[in-house]
């Protein structure tokens, strides 16, 4: 099929272009969890066991609920049922609702929410972190 010049074809670009997956052991989700960047093609490809969620700034709406929704949808494509951990690095209300609202469906993907109680404490900074073994 050949064309002509003004005979352009648009498409919805996506963050991940298609194409066999890749497999990681911890993924940091882009941009602050940020949906212009991450959506349901980036679960499909890129798979982790850990995926790190930052954002804390719901004027911004971050993190996304479209790209928490796009983890579901993603992971329900994979051929596999390999447990995921999310990490999230903030309390969120948007985290909080998701994680609420879609419990059931992430038991049925084996996704589990990490919530970290720990703190560290080094000389007068203290914060919350978790221990990933890989």
């Amino acid at each position: 099929v050949s064309k002509g010049p003004g005979n352009t074809k648009v498409t919805k670009s996506s963050a991940v272009p298609p194409g066999p997956p890749v497999y990681l052991d911890l993924v940091y989700i882009p941009n602050h969890s940020n949906s212009k960047n991450v959506d349901v093609e980036f679960f499909k490809r890129v798979r982790s066991s850990y995926y790190v969620v930052s954002g804390n700034d719901s004027a911004a709406e971050e993190p996304s609920r479209a790209v928490l929704d796009s983890l579901l949808e993603g992971k329900a494509q994979w051929d596999s049922n390999m447990q995921v951990t999310l990490i999230p690095t903030h309390d969120s209300e948007v985290m909080r609702e998701w994680y609420q609202e879609t419990h059931e469906k992430q038991q049925d993907l084996n996704i589990m929410v990490l919530a970290s109680s720990s703190t560290v404490v080094m000389q007068d900074e203290s914060f919350p972190a978790c221990k990933i073994e890989l």
